[in-house]
């Protein structure tokens, strides 16, 4: 017997869930055998168009990852293929994971004792339930002064290096203590802090549990603060199950989508690897030269005029729960940031007296009009959706 009679035979027999499985079983499998060549399909999915043969997609992304299309990637860019997260996130070998190490962390994170004003802890800025960010544009600090940029992901801080959006931390636990000492944030020195939690009841007998003493100093409150941001690690999503071989979890334009992510949108460039994001700083024209809302990001802790505009590349995991977008902060809508990506983004061009000025930021040359279909950047948004 034929398998397409015997699959319609067996449609007969099953109940429910597994009548459904059964039919979607057919499906693929004529589908797949009407399917042209892998080579025909690959070609016809090459060319960006308004539609997709959604059958040859599936077909070439079936196949190992090996054997995919080759990503579009420029000169210059330092890229790695997609891959899963890995189970363990990586920590320095000077401060180990430990469950009672985590919790502390967390009891840390959430306390806003470690504010001057008793009010803003590191939660305050990057809550769970808003994709562990704030929600807003720019977040706001002591005595409810504005910042001048968005509060990042910390998800998946345990994959980054160096740390904020112009890589003033080398690591994670250099990064927890500059909210704390930060004068438009948490505004409180290192001496005080230590001062208060050592004469608190309940903190010198948790320190002594995870660290063997009682005594409380900075150094310690950044090891607890980093292992539980390290734990903050998405679980293993859509996405993940995707590249480890489940490829029917992913929709035909959710997967047109990582498609265009691979090859005509050029998103590889710079967001790659199980992180999806290269680590390194870029110029996007957003740096608002020379205006009120100026910020030179990379250039202010490198003092180097070549960095001047850059700002590093976030990743991509929960992206679609983590607007507004940007370091600033200027995109509601990932979408809106997907239509700036298809138009090349801002390119500023010097003012009169600017024209020699050696601070005035490059737009990076990685960025290029895409001309990509609104049907294409539709799948490219369903897509982001989900990582």
């Amino acid at each position: 017997m034929s398998m397409r009679r015997w699959l319609t035979a067996l449609v007969f027999l099953l109940p429910g869930s597994l009548l459904v499985a059964a039919t979607a079983a057919q499906s693929q499998t004529e589908s797949v055998a009407t399917a042209p060549p892998i080579d025909e399909c690959r070609q016809r999915i090459a060319v960006s168009a308004p539609r997709i043969d959604a059958d040859c997609l599936r077909q070439v992304y079936a196949r190992p990852i090996a054997e995919w299309p080759a990503p579009t990637v420029d000169a210059g860019a330092v890229w790695q293929e997609l891959a899963p997260l890995p189970d363990v996130p990586p920590a320095p070998a000077d401060n180990p994971q430990t469950p009672e190490k985590i919790a502390l962390g967390k009891r840390l994170f959430e306390d806003p004792r470690l504010s001057r004003s008793g009010q803003i802890a590191c939660a305050s800025c990057h809550d769970r339930q808003l994709g562990w960010g704030d929600g807003r544009s720019v977040s706001f600090g002591h005595d409810r002064q504005a910042g001048k940029r968005n509060a990042m992901n910390v998800s998946m801080a345990a994959f980054s290096s160096p740390l904020f959006w112009d890589g003033r931390a080398a690591t994670l636990e250099a990064q927890a203590l500059h909210p704390i000492q930060d004068s438009a944030e948490m505004a409180f020195s290192p001496r005080e802090l230590e001062k208060r939690l050592n004469r608190e009841t309940d903190y010198p007998t948790a320190f002594a549990q995870v660290f063997g003493e009682k005594r409380i100093t900075m150094s310690r409150v950044a090891q607890a603060l980093a292992s539980y941001q390290r734990s903050l690690v998405p679980r293993f999503n859509r996405f993940d199950r995707f590249l480890d071989g489940q490829r029917g979890v992913l929709t035909d334009q959710q997967l047109w989508g990582l498609h265009l992510f691979r090859t005509q949108a050029r998103c590889m460039n710079c967001h790659s690897g199980p992180a999806l994001t290269d680590n390194r700083f870029h110029n996007l024209g957003l740096h608002f030269y020379g205006r009120s809302k100026e910020d030179l990001g990379r250039y202010r802790v490198t003092g180097d005029p070549a960095d001047s505009g850059k700002f590093r590349t976030p990743t991509l995991r929960g992206v679609g729960k983590t607007g507004p977008y940007m370091h600033n902060g200027g995109f509601i809508e990932l979408r809106g940031v997907v239509n700036m990506y298809n138009a090349g983004m801002p390119r500023p061009q010097p003012r009169a007296g600017q024209e020699n000025d050696p601070l005035f930021p490059q737009t990076d040359p990685l960025l290029q009009p895409l001309d990509l279909h609104r049907t294409e950047l539709e799948a490219i948004t369903a897509f982001l959706q989900t990582l």
